[in-house]
């Protein structure tokens, strides 16, 4: 008998084959990272949970203070006292509450972006998924579209919670309420700032993971990234969005961000800041004594401008509040349009 043989030559039906079709590549994607999305779901939902049992007295407690009148009364006064008391733990960026919120973007980041493809380089399935019918870059791009996603639509609902627990605190006319600048706290976690600031943390964590190679290094590397990238964007440039506007009102508006404050005398620029504690103990006579740290120099606004001197303050009004959300989460968005670029372009160019 003699063997059968086969021609050596391409069968002119698998020449045709057609790609695999992008929804059977969310399937896999739910099935690989289905622990790390349910991860990302517990959290959130344990902070939503976290969030409403805490506003809700907090939501009382306003409406109640709001609706007292007359205002100046002792009983409406204690009720403006009780709101406050509530706000020692959520309303401050350094705060137990504001600290964990603003870990959770890059808390995301680092636990679900970083692993996505440096697992896959690390234990050398990459070797495998790359030669099926879908494509690397198919299979990347497929990857991270899907679960930024996903994620940007569970962070946006999270921020919408977020917002509605600090309302009493940044609604206008509050009758004397406890308010904060909309601006320095937690600006990154309300509106659009949020999804974005998730999807951004995110998309560096997946091309931490492929330049690295290794999940703990990646890791690492993506919190440092997003750490300085959070540092700058509220230090240096969310105040730079718009041109802050000039004053020289002693008492702007207390939820306006104040960026920075000087003097002048004769028009010419005098000193930034405080005026010297020996100014002031010239020209007023109620002049605090003492260390100059601790002096409350605002109330001699009115009294140095008698002596020719003029307070000046550029800030940024609450007004604009919005118009930076879209603005930062904008920018945001282009930064990891742009990272999913260059992985894509990394991932069909690194060799295997």
């Amino acid at each position: 008998m003699t063997a059968a043989t086969v021609p050596d030559r391409q069968d002119s039906s698998d020449a045709g084959l057609r790609p695999v079709p992008w929804r059977r590549m969310a399937g896999v994607t739910w099935r690989q990272h289905r622990i790390a999305l349910a991860g990302v779901a517990v959290l959130l939902g344990a902070l939503a949970v976290w969030l409403w049992r805490l506003g809700i007295p907090v939501h009382h407690a306003y409406a109640a203070a709001v609706a007292c009148h007359p205002a100046s009364s002792a009983s409406c006064q204690d009720l403006v006292n009780a709101f406050n008391s509530l706000n020692d733990h959520m309303t401050g960026p350094t705060s137990i509450g504001g600290v964990f919120l603003q870990l959770v973007p890059v808390l995301i980041g680092a636990f679900v972006g970083a692993p996505l493809l440096a697992r896959e380089l690390e234990t050398g399935t990459f070797r495998y998924a790359w030669t099926q019918g879908f494509g690397r870059w198919r299979w990347t791009l497929a990857k991270l579209l899907l679960i930024a996603v996903v994620l940007a639509a569970a962070t946006g609902a999270c921020g919408v919670l977020v917002s509605w627990y600090y309302q009493p605190y940044f609604a206008p006319g509050s009758l004397g309420l406890y308010q904060i600048p909309p601006f320095v706290t937690l600006f990154s976690l309300r509106g659009v700032a949020f999804p974005a600031w998730t999807v951004a943390a995110f998309v560096i964590g997946a091309l931490a993971g492929l330049l690295i190679r290794r999940v703990v290094p990646a890791i690492v590397a993506t919190l440092a990234v997003y750490a300085g990238l959070a540092v700058a964007a509220g230090g240096f440039l969310r105040e730079r969005y718009l041109a802050p506007l000039v004053t020289s009102n002693p008492n702007p508006s207390g939820t306006a961000w104040i960026i920075s404050q000087w003097w002048t005398k004769d028009g010419r620029f005098v000193f930034a800041g405080n005026p010297p504690l020996n100014l002031v103990n010239q020209f007023c006579s109620a002049a605090p004594t003492g260390n100059s740290k601790n002096a409350p120099f605002g109330t001699f606004a009115q009294c140095l401008a008698g002596h020719g001197y003029t307070q000046w303050t550029s800030y940024q009004p609450a007004s604009r509040f919005w118009p930076f959300q879209w603005i930062e989460g904008g920018w945001l968005l282009a930064l990891s349009a742009l990272l999913i670029a260059a992985t894509i372009w990394l991932v069909e160019r690194r060799a295997a």
